[in-house]
Protein backbone atom coordinates (compact mmCIF):
# COMPACT_ATOMS: atom_id res chain seq x y z
CA UNK A 1 0.00 0.00 0.00
CA UNK A 2 2.95 2.17 0.55
CA UNK A 3 5.18 2.54 -2.52
CA UNK A 4 7.84 5.51 -1.41
CA UNK A 5 10.91 5.45 0.50
CA UNK A 6 11.97 7.77 3.00
CA UNK A 7 15.40 9.24 3.80
CA UNK A 8 16.39 5.63 5.96
CA UNK A 9 15.50 3.70 3.13
CA UNK A 10 12.46 2.66 4.80
CA UNK A 11 8.66 2.75 3.18
CA UNK A 12 7.00 5.84 4.07
CA UNK A 13 3.64 4.36 5.41
CA UNK A 14 0.10 5.81 6.00
CA UNK A 15 0.55 5.53 9.04
CA UNK A 16 3.59 7.73 9.54
CA UNK A 17 1.38 10.71 7.59
CA UNK A 18 -0.91 10.04 10.62
CA UNK A 19 1.71 10.30 13.50
CA UNK A 20 2.84 13.37 11.95
CA UNK A 21 0.12 14.76 12.08
CA UNK A 22 -1.50 13.53 15.01
CA UNK A 23 -4.57 12.11 13.48
CA UNK A 24 -5.99 8.26 13.10
CA UNK A 25 -4.40 6.68 10.29
CA UNK A 26 -7.93 6.46 8.78
CA UNK A 27 -8.63 9.44 8.56
CA UNK A 28 -5.35 10.30 6.81
CA UNK A 29 -6.77 7.20 4.76
CA UNK A 30 -10.06 9.06 3.67
CA UNK A 31 -8.78 12.09 3.31
CA UNK A 32 -6.46 11.16 0.87
CA UNK A 33 -9.08 8.96 -0.78
CA UNK A 34 -11.56 12.18 -1.01
CA UNK A 35 -14.77 10.56 1.27
CA UNK A 36 -16.52 13.77 1.94
CA UNK A 37 -17.07 13.33 5.70
CA UNK A 38 -13.26 14.55 5.63
CA UNK A 39 -13.51 18.48 5.66
CA UNK A 40 -11.75 20.42 2.91
CA UNK A 41 -9.50 21.83 5.04
CA UNK A 42 -8.23 18.21 6.33
CA UNK A 43 -8.11 16.61 3.12
CA UNK A 44 -5.36 19.76 1.93
CA UNK A 45 -3.42 19.46 5.45
CA UNK A 46 -3.07 15.52 5.24
CA UNK A 47 -1.69 16.00 1.11
CA UNK A 48 0.06 18.56 1.97
CA UNK A 49 1.70 16.77 4.23
CA UNK A 50 1.91 13.44 2.08
CA UNK A 51 3.35 15.35 -0.38
CA UNK A 52 6.41 16.86 2.20
CA UNK A 53 6.94 13.34 3.54
CA UNK A 54 7.21 11.71 0.44
CA UNK A 55 4.37 8.98 0.64
CA UNK A 56 2.79 8.18 -2.88
CA UNK A 57 0.18 5.55 -2.29
CA UNK A 58 0.78 2.52 -4.43
CA UNK A 59 -2.13 2.56 -7.87
CA UNK A 60 -3.25 -1.34 -7.59
CA UNK A 61 -3.50 -1.67 -4.01
CA UNK A 62 -5.47 1.14 -3.82
CA UNK A 63 -7.44 0.30 -6.16
CA UNK A 64 -7.88 -2.84 -4.84
CA UNK A 65 -9.05 -1.10 -1.63
CA UNK A 66 -11.07 1.91 -2.94
CA UNK A 67 -12.68 0.20 -6.47
CA UNK A 68 -10.15 3.29 -7.95
CA UNK A 69 -7.92 3.90 -9.89
CA UNK A 70 -7.67 7.38 -9.53
CA UNK A 71 -7.61 8.10 -13.26
CA UNK A 72 -9.99 10.28 -15.36
CA UNK A 73 -10.20 9.65 -19.18
CA UNK A 74 -10.67 11.71 -22.63
CA UNK A 75 -11.32 10.23 -25.84
CA UNK A 76 -10.50 12.51 -28.37
CA UNK A 77 -11.88 12.78 -32.20
CA UNK A 78 -9.51 13.51 -34.51
CA UNK A 79 -11.74 13.15 -37.50
CA UNK A 80 -13.50 16.13 -35.95
CA UNK A 81 -12.69 19.50 -37.98
CA UNK A 82 -11.16 21.00 -34.51
CA UNK A 83 -9.10 17.93 -34.02
CA UNK A 84 -5.95 20.34 -34.10
CA UNK A 85 -7.62 23.74 -32.89
CA UNK A 86 -4.77 25.57 -30.56
CA UNK A 87 -7.32 25.63 -27.40
CA UNK A 88 -6.37 21.66 -27.21
CA UNK A 89 -3.37 22.27 -25.34
CA UNK A 90 -4.58 24.89 -23.13
CA UNK A 91 -7.74 22.43 -22.52
CA UNK A 92 -5.58 19.17 -21.95
CA UNK A 93 -3.48 21.26 -19.31
CA UNK A 94 -5.81 22.63 -17.52
CA UNK A 95 -7.36 19.28 -16.58
CA UNK A 96 -4.19 18.02 -16.30
CA UNK A 97 -3.35 20.65 -13.49
CA UNK A 98 -6.98 20.38 -11.89
CA UNK A 99 -6.27 16.06 -12.11
CA UNK A 100 -2.90 16.50 -10.69
CA UNK A 101 -3.62 18.70 -7.71
CA UNK A 102 -5.98 15.70 -6.10
CA UNK A 103 -3.33 13.22 -6.60
CA UNK A 104 -5.16 11.99 -10.22
CA UNK A 105 -3.84 11.34 -13.52
CA UNK A 106 -5.40 11.55 -17.01
CA UNK A 107 -5.68 9.29 -19.47
CA UNK A 108 -5.91 10.56 -23.12
CA UNK A 109 -6.93 8.53 -26.33
CA UNK A 110 -7.87 8.96 -30.07
CA UNK A 111 -10.53 7.58 -32.21
CA UNK A 112 -11.51 8.59 -35.66
CA UNK A 113 -15.19 7.34 -35.87
CA UNK A 114 -18.40 6.66 -33.18
CA UNK A 115 -17.59 2.89 -33.49
CA UNK A 116 -13.65 3.12 -32.57
CA UNK A 117 -14.86 6.04 -29.52
CA UNK A 118 -17.53 3.43 -28.19
CA UNK A 119 -14.53 0.48 -28.00
CA UNK A 120 -12.18 2.91 -26.79
CA UNK A 121 -14.15 3.94 -24.16
CA UNK A 122 -15.41 0.17 -23.20
CA UNK A 123 -11.76 -0.78 -22.96
CA UNK A 124 -10.66 1.81 -20.80
CA UNK A 125 -13.83 0.67 -18.59
CA UNK A 126 -12.94 -2.97 -18.77
CA UNK A 127 -9.23 -2.65 -18.22
CA UNK A 128 -9.81 -0.41 -15.20
CA UNK A 129 -7.37 2.82 -16.79
CA UNK A 130 -10.22 5.23 -15.91
CA UNK A 131 -12.83 5.75 -13.09
CA UNK A 132 -14.82 8.45 -15.51
CA UNK A 133 -14.75 10.54 -18.79
CA UNK A 134 -14.37 13.95 -19.75
CA UNK A 135 -16.63 14.38 -22.89
CA UNK A 136 -15.94 17.18 -24.78
CA UNK A 137 -18.10 19.04 -27.00
CA UNK A 138 -21.76 17.60 -27.02
CA UNK A 139 -23.96 16.19 -29.84
CA UNK A 140 -27.53 16.82 -30.33
CA UNK A 141 -27.43 13.05 -30.48
CA UNK A 142 -24.85 12.02 -28.01
CA UNK A 143 -24.19 8.51 -28.14
CA UNK A 144 -21.22 8.79 -25.62
CA UNK A 145 -24.38 9.68 -22.91
CA UNK A 146 -25.72 6.44 -23.87
CA UNK A 147 -22.85 4.25 -23.76
CA UNK A 148 -21.65 5.83 -20.87
CA UNK A 149 -24.91 5.32 -18.90
CA UNK A 150 -25.18 1.61 -20.09
CA UNK A 151 -21.58 1.22 -18.44
CA UNK A 152 -22.86 2.88 -15.25
CA UNK A 153 -19.99 5.29 -15.58
CA UNK A 154 -19.47 8.57 -14.32
CA UNK A 155 -18.90 11.12 -17.10
CA UNK A 156 -19.21 15.17 -17.43
CA UNK A 157 -20.08 16.99 -20.30
CA UNK A 158 -18.26 19.84 -22.09
CA UNK A 159 -21.61 21.39 -23.47
CA UNK A 160 -25.21 21.21 -22.49
CA UNK A 161 -27.76 18.79 -23.59
CA UNK A 162 -31.22 19.31 -23.90
CA UNK A 163 -31.95 15.31 -22.05
CA UNK A 164 -30.51 16.44 -19.28
CA UNK A 165 -30.95 13.62 -16.26
CA UNK A 166 -28.14 11.85 -14.89
CA UNK A 167 -25.56 14.42 -16.23
CA UNK A 168 -23.03 17.18 -15.35
CA UNK A 169 -22.08 19.57 -17.59
CA UNK A 170 -19.76 22.84 -17.71
CA UNK A 171 -20.30 25.39 -20.34
CA UNK A 172 -19.70 28.48 -21.70
CA UNK A 173 -23.02 30.87 -22.50
CA UNK A 174 -22.74 30.64 -26.39
CA UNK A 175 -26.14 32.06 -26.74
CA UNK A 176 -26.10 35.04 -24.54
CA UNK A 177 -22.53 35.70 -26.64
CA UNK A 178 -24.71 35.66 -29.64
CA UNK A 179 -27.10 37.56 -28.53
CA UNK A 180 -25.03 40.41 -27.55
CA UNK A 181 -23.29 40.86 -30.75
CA UNK A 182 -26.71 41.00 -32.29
CA UNK A 183 -27.66 43.77 -29.79
CA UNK A 184 -23.89 45.57 -30.15
CA UNK A 185 -24.35 45.48 -33.70
CA UNK A 186 -27.81 47.07 -33.97
CA UNK A 187 -26.57 49.70 -31.18
CA UNK A 188 -23.93 50.65 -34.18
CA UNK A 189 -26.31 50.96 -36.75
CA UNK A 190 -26.66 47.40 -38.26
CA UNK A 191 -30.20 46.39 -39.40
CA UNK A 192 -28.94 43.80 -41.70
CA UNK A 193 -26.96 40.94 -40.19
CA UNK A 194 -26.02 37.52 -40.92
CA UNK A 195 -25.39 34.23 -39.11
CA UNK A 196 -22.86 32.02 -40.28
CA UNK A 197 -23.05 28.67 -37.98
CA UNK A 198 -21.37 25.61 -37.49
CA UNK A 199 -22.39 21.92 -37.30
CA UNK A 200 -25.96 21.48 -36.27
CA UNK A 201 -25.16 17.77 -35.53
CA UNK A 202 -23.71 19.82 -31.97
CA UNK A 203 -25.56 21.05 -29.63
CA UNK A 204 -23.35 24.41 -29.52
CA UNK A 205 -24.33 25.26 -32.98
CA UNK A 206 -27.93 24.74 -32.22
CA UNK A 207 -27.79 27.10 -28.56
CA UNK A 208 -25.91 29.83 -30.73
CA UNK A 209 -28.30 30.14 -33.62
CA UNK A 210 -31.14 30.45 -30.65
CA UNK A 211 -29.33 33.00 -29.49
CA UNK A 212 -28.93 34.69 -32.56
CA UNK A 213 -32.69 34.38 -33.52
CA UNK A 214 -33.52 35.67 -29.84
CA UNK A 215 -31.24 38.90 -30.38
CA UNK A 216 -32.86 39.71 -34.07
CA UNK A 217 -36.76 38.91 -32.48
CA UNK A 218 -35.72 41.20 -29.08
CA UNK A 219 -33.94 43.75 -32.06
CA UNK A 220 -37.60 43.94 -34.07
CA UNK A 221 -35.96 42.71 -37.06
CA UNK A 222 -36.29 39.27 -37.24
CA UNK A 223 -34.65 36.55 -39.38
CA UNK A 224 -34.72 36.52 -43.06
CA UNK A 225 -33.70 33.02 -43.22
CA UNK A 226 -31.49 32.89 -46.41
CA UNK A 227 -29.12 35.39 -44.17
CA UNK A 228 -28.03 31.80 -42.10
CA UNK A 229 -25.81 29.78 -43.52
CA UNK A 230 -25.24 26.66 -41.43
CA UNK A 231 -21.96 23.60 -41.45
CA UNK A 232 -18.86 26.48 -41.60
CA UNK A 233 -15.94 25.29 -39.83
CA UNK A 234 -12.68 26.18 -41.45
CA UNK A 235 -11.33 29.09 -42.73
CA UNK A 236 -12.09 28.15 -46.73
CA UNK A 237 -15.73 27.03 -45.84
CA UNK A 238 -16.01 30.76 -43.94
CA UNK A 239 -14.50 32.46 -46.95
CA UNK A 240 -17.49 31.00 -49.17
CA UNK A 241 -20.24 31.57 -47.04
CA UNK A 242 -18.98 35.04 -46.54
CA UNK A 243 -18.47 35.00 -50.72
CA UNK A 244 -22.24 33.83 -50.84
CA UNK A 245 -23.50 36.26 -48.34
CA UNK A 246 -22.10 39.57 -49.98
CA UNK A 247 -24.04 38.20 -53.51
CA UNK A 248 -27.38 38.15 -52.39
CA UNK A 249 -29.12 41.59 -53.86
CA UNK A 250 -29.08 43.01 -50.24
CA UNK A 251 -26.39 41.76 -48.56
CA UNK A 252 -25.42 41.81 -45.24
CA UNK A 253 -23.67 44.84 -43.42
CA UNK A 254 -22.40 42.37 -40.50
CA UNK A 255 -21.66 39.20 -39.93
CA UNK A 256 -22.06 37.14 -36.85
CA UNK A 257 -19.89 33.76 -36.57
CA UNK A 258 -20.09 31.13 -34.48
CA UNK A 259 -16.49 30.15 -34.58
CA UNK A 260 -13.90 32.29 -35.28
CA UNK A 261 -12.06 29.95 -37.09
CA UNK A 262 -15.28 30.40 -39.66
CA UNK A 263 -14.41 34.59 -39.10
CA UNK A 264 -11.07 34.21 -40.77
CA UNK A 265 -12.06 33.48 -43.75
CA UNK A 266 -14.28 36.69 -44.45
CA UNK A 267 -11.12 38.69 -44.41
CA UNK A 268 -10.17 36.57 -47.44
CA UNK A 269 -13.31 37.12 -48.94
CA UNK A 270 -13.58 40.86 -48.45
CA UNK A 271 -10.05 41.19 -49.99
CA UNK A 272 -10.95 39.80 -53.35
CA UNK A 273 -13.82 42.18 -53.27
CA UNK A 274 -11.96 45.13 -51.81
CA UNK A 275 -13.97 45.18 -48.83
CA UNK A 276 -12.81 46.40 -45.87
CA UNK A 277 -13.45 44.40 -42.21
CA UNK A 278 -14.69 46.94 -39.39
CA UNK A 279 -15.92 49.88 -42.34
CA UNK A 280 -17.20 47.93 -45.10
CA UNK A 281 -18.08 44.83 -43.32
CA UNK A 282 -18.68 44.52 -39.44
CA UNK A 283 -17.11 40.99 -38.13
CA UNK A 284 -17.97 39.53 -35.03
CA UNK A 285 -16.84 35.94 -33.93
CA UNK A 286 -16.70 33.52 -31.17
CA UNK A 287 -13.95 31.62 -29.29
CA UNK A 288 -11.04 33.71 -29.14
CA UNK A 289 -8.52 31.66 -30.87
CA UNK A 290 -5.12 33.49 -31.34
CA UNK A 291 -5.09 33.64 -34.69
CA UNK A 292 -7.61 36.33 -34.78
CA UNK A 293 -5.62 38.70 -32.89
CA UNK A 294 -2.82 38.79 -35.94
CA UNK A 295 -5.82 40.05 -38.35
CA UNK A 296 -5.62 43.01 -39.73
CA UNK A 297 -7.94 44.68 -38.07
CA UNK A 298 -7.96 42.08 -34.93
CA UNK A 299 -11.12 40.16 -35.25
CA UNK A 300 -13.79 41.40 -32.42
CA UNK A 301 -14.77 38.10 -30.52
CA UNK A 302 -16.55 36.38 -27.45
CA UNK A 303 -13.35 34.68 -25.88
CA UNK A 304 -13.44 31.53 -23.60
CA UNK A 305 -11.20 30.37 -21.26
CA UNK A 306 -10.28 26.83 -22.66
CA UNK A 307 -7.89 26.06 -19.53
CA UNK A 308 -10.19 27.03 -16.97
CA UNK A 309 -12.95 24.69 -18.61
CA UNK A 310 -10.50 21.83 -18.29
CA UNK A 311 -9.96 22.16 -14.56
CA UNK A 312 -13.64 23.10 -13.77
CA UNK A 313 -14.62 19.79 -15.96
CA UNK A 314 -11.75 18.02 -13.88
CA UNK A 315 -12.73 18.99 -10.43
CA UNK A 316 -16.82 18.44 -11.61
CA UNK A 317 -15.93 14.73 -12.65
CA UNK A 318 -13.72 14.01 -9.65
CA UNK A 319 -16.43 14.94 -7.49
CA UNK A 320 -19.06 13.07 -8.97
CA UNK A 321 -16.91 9.93 -9.11
CA UNK A 322 -16.65 10.24 -5.47
CA UNK A 323 -20.59 10.44 -4.98
CA UNK A 324 -22.16 13.84 -5.58
CA UNK A 325 -25.39 13.37 -7.73
CA UNK A 326 -24.78 14.60 -11.20
CA UNK A 327 -27.97 16.94 -11.44
CA UNK A 328 -25.73 19.53 -8.94
CA UNK A 329 -22.64 19.15 -10.94
CA UNK A 330 -23.49 21.71 -13.38
CA UNK A 331 -21.87 24.88 -14.20
CA UNK A 332 -21.97 28.06 -16.61
CA UNK A 333 -19.99 31.27 -17.95
CA UNK A 334 -20.03 33.93 -19.25
CA UNK A 335 -17.71 34.50 -22.72
CA UNK A 336 -15.73 37.39 -22.51
CA UNK A 337 -16.02 40.02 -25.35
CA UNK A 338 -12.42 41.40 -27.04
CA UNK A 339 -12.51 44.31 -29.30
CA UNK A 340 -11.02 43.68 -32.03
CA UNK A 341 -11.66 46.59 -34.82
CA UNK A 342 -13.43 44.39 -36.63
CA UNK A 343 -17.40 45.41 -35.85
CA UNK A 344 -18.15 49.42 -36.57
CA UNK A 345 -21.25 51.37 -37.80
CA UNK A 346 -22.37 50.52 -41.16
CA UNK A 347 -20.88 52.70 -44.00
CA UNK A 348 -24.41 53.64 -45.15
CA UNK A 349 -25.57 54.83 -41.13
CA UNK A 350 -23.66 58.04 -39.77
CA UNK A 351 -21.91 56.98 -37.02
CA UNK A 352 -24.47 58.02 -33.75
CA UNK A 353 -23.45 60.29 -31.29
CA UNK A 354 -24.14 57.69 -28.92
CA UNK A 355 -25.25 53.95 -29.71
CA UNK A 356 -28.66 52.67 -30.04
CA UNK A 357 -29.28 49.68 -27.61
CA UNK A 358 -31.69 47.01 -29.28
CA UNK A 359 -34.87 48.59 -27.02
CA UNK A 360 -34.66 51.72 -28.35
CA UNK A 361 -34.38 50.84 -32.20
CA UNK A 362 -37.74 48.47 -31.00
CA UNK A 363 -39.20 51.93 -30.06
CA UNK A 364 -38.34 53.29 -33.33
CA UNK A 365 -40.37 50.63 -35.07
CA UNK A 366 -40.68 47.02 -35.72
CA UNK A 367 -39.51 46.10 -39.02
CA UNK A 368 -41.02 42.53 -40.05
CA UNK A 369 -42.39 39.80 -37.87
CA UNK A 370 -39.57 38.78 -35.15
CA UNK A 371 -38.57 34.79 -34.63
CA UNK A 372 -39.36 33.56 -31.85
CA UNK A 373 -36.61 31.72 -30.02
CA UNK A 374 -37.93 29.47 -27.05
CA UNK A 375 -36.90 29.10 -23.89
CA UNK A 376 -36.44 25.11 -24.49
CA UNK A 377 -33.98 26.23 -27.47
CA UNK A 378 -32.02 28.14 -24.93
Amino acid sequence: MDGTIDSTGRPVRIQDVARALGITKGTVSRALNGYSDISEVTRKRVRRKARSMGYVPLSHAQAIRTGRVRALGLVWRVDSHDGDRAFLSDFLDGVSRSASAEDWSLSVSTADSDESERDTIRRLIRERKADGFILPRTRVDDLRVHWLKAEKAPFVLYGRIRQGDGCSWFDFLGEQAMRSAVDRLVGLGHRRIAFVNGDIGFNYAVIREAGFRAGMAGAGLGTVEDMIIDGVMTPDAGARATEALLSRSSPPTAIVFAQDMAALGAYRAAESRGIRIGSDLSVIGYDGVPEGRFMSPPLSTYSVDSRLAGTRLATLLIRQIRGDAPECLRETMKANFVTGGSDGPPRTVARPHRALTASQVCQQGRRGRPTQATEEQL
